[in-house]
């Protein structure tokens, strides 16, 4: 028998505080149209103090598993996409395991920074092909507001909290038609977050806070987005307009017109969540496909491309039929 992987269930959740661009303008050299028509930002959403990556992504966990209607004890696996775990270890997803209450599964988080969802997708996919699993569990769930520099007006306007959820359930009819997924840490110093617990003499100045060369990142993921979607069609025999909705990490609004431009869609076919969200990271790319479904632009039966970029560099895609 052949398994696929279908989509059972999403979630999502949004901490409660809300900065603006406004807001940031006060602390930082910048305003609300400068940042605005840079990026296509408008606000994020903050963590609250209490708030931690596991909290936010049971939230988001939960409502994804009362969509399938399924029990918690039937997830067979649980992934986390998180660069803002909890602790080092034990894995945010062990964490998210015992809050759902679930006893015997397995549970690892994934570290690729805003493809995380992309690459939990594409080990799901892999765990219902073989049989080896029925049900799994991903996570994306970030708190980016803790680890930016608040006084760097390059990165502080571009990030935000969140988590998104998806539930695959395997099918004798097909959902996920392919992933890929790929790095290339020669890149590592044009976008990172150093640990300074691990910092050894030559690097021990270094905090905890993203630094990245913002117009150099842009080049690459333009030109390595565009590259994948042809990969993607490709290996699926697909025409452009096959493609029903473009689902795309939420970078930057220039990045996704880029990519839109590249499957010759109108942006009324791309769920872009960027305005009011900012950069959730490895949350956006599930968060949005979350807001699609439930607002009812994205039906069952269509086909749906999932793409994002992050340090690494990684990056990947996700063909779904939904």
């Amino acid at each position: 028998m052949t398994h696929y992987a279908k989509v059972l269930g999403t979630g999502g959740y949004l901490p409660e505080e809300i900065r603006t661009n406004d807001d940031i303008s006060k602390t930082v050299d910048t305003s609300d149209s400068w940042i605005y028509e840079r990026t296509g930002i408008k606000s994020r959403r903050i963590a609250g103090a209490n708030e931690t990556a596991s909290s936010m992504a049971e939230i988001a966990a939960r409502q994804a598993i009362n969509t399938a209607q399924i029990s918690p004890d039937e997830i067979d696996l649980i992934i986390v996409a998180t660069g803002t775990p909890d602790r080092v270890y034990p894995s945010t997803a062990c964490l998210l395991q015992h809050r759902l209450g679930i006893k015997h599964c397995v549970a690892f988080d994934v570290q690729a920074a805003c493809s995380g969802a992309i690459y939990g997708l594409s080990i799901a996919d892999q765990y219902i092909k073989t049989g080896a699993v029925k049900n799994v569990l991903i996570v994306g769930s970030e708190i980016c507001s803790r680890i930016v520099d608040w006084t760097d007006r390059g990165t502080c306007i571009l990030f935000g909290d969140g988590a998104g959820a998806v539930l695959l359930g395997s099918s004798d009819e097909a959902g996920v038609l392919s992933t890929h997924v790929y790095s290339d840490g020669g890149y590592e110093d044009m976008l990172y977050c150093p640990n300074p617990q691990a910092a050894t003499e030559a690097n021990k100045h270094q905090v905890g806070t993203i630094s990245m060369r913002g117009n150099e990142v842009f080049k690459v993921a333009v030109n390595t987005l565009e590259r994948i979607v042809d990969e993607t069609l490709e290996a699926n025999n697909l025409e452009k307009t096959d493609v029903d909705w473009l689902v795309p990490h939420q970078a930057n609004i220039r990045i996704i017109a880029a990519t839109a431009k590249k499957l010759k869609m109108s942006m009324e076919q791309v769920i872009v969540t960027l305005e009011e969200q900012g950069n959730t990271s490895s949350a956006s790319v599930l968060l949005a496909l979350h807001e699609g479904i439930t607002d009812g632009r994205i039906k069952r039966g269509q086909v749906v491309l999932l793409e994002a970029f992050g340090a690494g560099f990684t990056w990947g895609s996700a063909l779904i039929k939904y």
